[in-house]
């Protein structure tokens, strides 16, 4: 039986691809098909690609032409591929005529025909680009345009401040078509919204985006009580528009390979997730002000929250509160949730500082991610025989905003949902909810 062996991202599945694969059928008696994973994908610089890995695979699939599909998952596999499947052929498209020719120590390697006149490039061009307007002009939002500038199919064409000064000091700046004198204003310019307005103003700026009919990208936390989530995210649903709170972890390429990783089992049942962040910040900041929504839980509390969840669930049996106060604001919390067969805390701090680690305590052995673990490049699994330890590295470029960006584009042109499941949404909130209520806090 020959082998033939071909990659690709496939992304946006079209006639060039369906040539390919089969010019590259036509070769031998089995094709093996290699499709990237999205996290290889962004280590090659990738930020555009449209379908997500699962997407692309049943549409390689769904043509027929494929034997068997694999995973291209990191540099080198190809040569790793070939020995071990037992490949006669490589063959690629001729827009790599050349780049693969250190391949023929391993097997022959061919050149296949490209198909003129349409590829994934041109097809994501041709796509509208999402207009995106943003609301809220402070350091989050002078982070946002940079890294809006690294994913495909989005512009950054309007901003709103109700101070005119800033409003157009922040346009300038950026260069910004649109300095927008209101919402309505913004939203007649924009198809999608980024709010990076202060906490206690995401609930209203969101619902008139959404009643506006624009996508909403919403800064973390969304929004305090869970009523408010629910009330929104209905709102959504029922005019078929993205609503995403704004969790960069949640599209951290290192953080879902963590999540799937430990899901699989390798350190054994998971017993206990404990996660710090925290930040010595100016008591003059506005996150330390009572008035303005501020204090560690409001500000940090959904960044701890989004490992316990996605690892343990969100149906706790209880959740206590221990609380450093100053000036009616938290500048210190640590809280700990009980769940049937295990336990989670998580410290959080504007004006106490701890290790910003988090370690995932199993039966077989445990997950460390250093600190920032929010921002983690890198993650260990470690056993009580050390041979075992396995360490893992992963791109974080820039400031890890383009991902949820990435992510945000991608749901407004797929129709999907962001990383964040409804329910997790809704209990980040009620977290918030019932400390804020004073629910089981116990001040230290």
């Amino acid at each position: 039986m020959k082998k033939v062996i071909t990659y690709g991202t496939f992304d946006l599945f079209h006639e060039g691809h369906v040539n390919l694969l089969r010019r590259a059928k036509a070769l031998g008696d089995w094709l093996i098909v290699g499709v990237t994973t999205d996290n290889f994908d962004m280590q090659r610089g990738k930020m555009n690609t449209c379908d997500n890995v699962m997407e692309r695979i049943e549409a390689v699939k769904a043509c027929g032409y494929a034997d068997q599909i694999i995973i291209e998952e990191y540099r080198g596999q190809k040569i790793e591929d070939i020995q071990k499947y037992g490949v006669d052929i490589f063959a690629i498209g001729s827009d790599w005529e050349g780049y693969f020719d250190y391949l023929k120590d391993y097997c022959e390697v061919v050149y296949l025909p490209r198909t003129e006149g349409i590829s994934s490039s041109q097809l994501r061009e041709e796509r509208p680009a999402v207009r995106l307007g943003i609301i809220g002009t402070g350091s989050i939002a002078s982070r946002f345009v940079p890294e809006a500038a690294f994913v495909g199919s989005n512009k950054v064409v309007a901003a709103y401040n109700p101070d005119p000064a800033e409003r157009t000091r922040f346009c300038e700046k950026f260069r910004i078509p649109v300095s927008a004198d209101s919402p309505e204003a913004l939203f007649t310019a924009c198809d999608a919204v980024y709010i990076a307005s202060p906490i206690y103003t995401h609930y209203e700026y969101a619902k008139q985006a959404l009643e506006a009919g624009k996508h909403v990208l919403c800064e973390i936390p969304f929004v305090l009580k869970e009523s408010e989530a629910a009330e929104l995210l209905d709102l959504a649903e029922r005019s078929g528009l993205v609503l995403m709170p704004a969790h960069k972890t949640a599209s951290c390429p290192a953080f879902n390979h963590l999540v799937s990783l430990l899901r699989s089992g390798p350190i054994g049942e998971i017993v206990e997730v404990n996660a710090s962040v925290t930040t010595l910040t100016d008591e003059r900041s506005e996150k330390l002000d009572a008035a303005r929504a501020g204090g560690s839980m409001n500000e940090n509390a959904v960044f701890p929250l989004l490992p316990v969840f996605k690892l343990l669930g969100t149906q706790w049996e209880s959740i206590d509160f221990f609380a450093k106060m100053r000036a009616g604001v938290d500048i210190f919390t640590k809280a700990v949730i009980r769940y049937p067969h295990a336990v989670a805390s998580f410290q959080v701090g504007l004006g106490v500082k701890t290790e910003g680690n988090m370690v995932v305590s199993g039966t077989k052995g445990y997950a460390y991610v250093p600190a920032p673990w929010w921002k983690t490049n890198y993650f260990e699994l470690r056993f009580e025989d050390q041979n075992l330890n396995k360490k893992y590295f992963y791109p974080y470029d820039g400031e890890g905003l383009r991902y949820e960006i990435k992510d945000f584009v991608s749901c407004i042109h797929n129709g999907s949902h962001g990383k964040l499941t409804r329910q997790e949404i809704l209990r980040m909130s009620r977290v918030q909810e019932l400390f804020l209520a004073g629910k089981n806090v116990y001040e230290i």
